[in-house]
């Protein structure tokens, strides 16, 4: 059976499973048997097209898959999907936060002279 690799923000759609099992020959066929099982999981993964949504990334090992042959795609049954969404927020990576704590902390002590 193919697998389907669920990412921590939809388990909360899928009683916290962290793998789903498909024997469906296709990519397609396997995110609708998904989608079908979890229907919550549905208004997050595709949208009103039914198509992946854009900001959310899927990869056959570690190949990511172009959305575009997302239907002709074979699976196999040692073929593990994984779903990546995008993650946005935080601080970036060019600041690491002990600079920003020094760099707040220096400013205090100027700001005291």
């Amino acid at each position: 059976m193919a697998t389907i690799i669920i990412p921590t923000p939809l388990r909360k759609y899928t009683d916290q499973n962290r793998r789903f099992e498909t024997r469906k020959n296709t990519l397609s066929e396997a995110i609708d048997q998904f989608v079908e099982e979890y229907p919550e999981v549905k208004q997050n993964l595709l949208d009103e097209d039914g198509n992946v949504r854009s900001y959310i990334k899927l990869y056959i090992g570690d190949e990511e898959v172009d959305p575009a042959e997302n239907g002709s795609l074979e699976l196999s049954e040692d073929t593990e999907v994984s779903i990546i969404p995008a993650i946005a927020g935080g601080m970036g990576w060019t600041t690491p936060r002990r600079n920003v704590a020094k760099n707040i902390s220096s400013l205090r002590l100027s700001d005291s002279a």
